[in-house]
């Protein structure tokens, strides 16, 4: 079993930065993560993932460039950080882990066992 535990959001002006982190806590620090995002009335999408194998990410076009997800071994923590902030980028932040090794990382939230409880991330116009 594998908990997941978020913090770092909140309200941030437009063009404002915010770091998110995700603190895992079980029998291992799981390989693939990945932070998806929900907005009012939408469906929850994948911002993007990692493998902390070999580091490589993925990212939707809509964050390219402005995001960075990256994960701390040592703390057993995955982080997003997130700058140029849009109030488009306003949603519940969720991070989120498979079980076992996946090659390459999954996007579909379907392939994810393990949720944190989201964190509430708001731009402001």
């Amino acid at each position: 079993q594998v908990q997941l535990v978020e913090s770092g959001g909140g309200l941030v002006q437009a063009g404002g930065s915010l770091r998110l982190s995700c603190a895992a806590s079980g029998r291992t620090f799981p390989i693939n993560l990945a932070w998806f995002r929900q907005a009012p009335g939408k469906e929850r999408e994948l911002v993007g993932n990692i493998n902390r194998m070999n580091s490589i990410t993925y990212y939707i076009d809509s964050v390219k460039d402005r995001f960075t997800i990256s994960a701390d071994t040592a703390r057993n923590t995955l982080h997003l950080r997130m700058n140029s902030l849009k109030p488009d980028d306003t949603a519940v932040y969720y991070c989120a882990a498979s079980s076992g090794v996946r090659i390459p990382t999954p996007r579909s939230s379907a392939e994810y066992a393990y949720w944190g409880q989201g964190t509430q991330v708001t731009v402001s116009s």
